[in-house]
């Protein structure tokens, strides 16, 4: 089962959430997400852990719970949504916007 756990203090790392989780069972996986750009934790990360019964006490009991100084929310992960593909940002790839409102203007206005 993956969980997702937010609200984490700067501070934490991924070993860390390894640690805290370990006492309810495996762990496969343990990762604080962190920004691309600055290395920096973004405040939430993923535990993933085999047995589905010791995932859902580790839910049980560590949701809401004081972690660092903070009080962290525990849940079992949604799965990742598929958002749509953009073009990279190109504003002018869409066509012509308003082409067909410049023609009728100009078959609109007869001199």
């Amino acid at each position: 089962m993956n969980i997702f756990i937010s609200n984490l203090s700067f501070r934490i790392d991924s070993n860390d959430l390894r640690q805290l989780f370990q006492e309810y069972g495996e762990i496969t996986s343990a990762k604080v997400m962190t920004d691309r750009e600055t290395g920096r934790s973004r405040g939430f990360g993923f535990v993933e852990m085999e047995d589905e019964e010791a995932a859902k006490k580790a839910i049980a009991e560590l949701n809401q719970a004081e972690y660092d100084g903070r009080v962290i929310n525990v849940n079992e992960a949604r799965p990742r949504e598929e958002k749509p593909r953009t073009n990279g940002g190109n504003r002018f790839s869409g066509g012509n916007r308003g082409g067909e409102r410049s023609d009728n203007r100009r078959n609109n206005n007869r001199w």
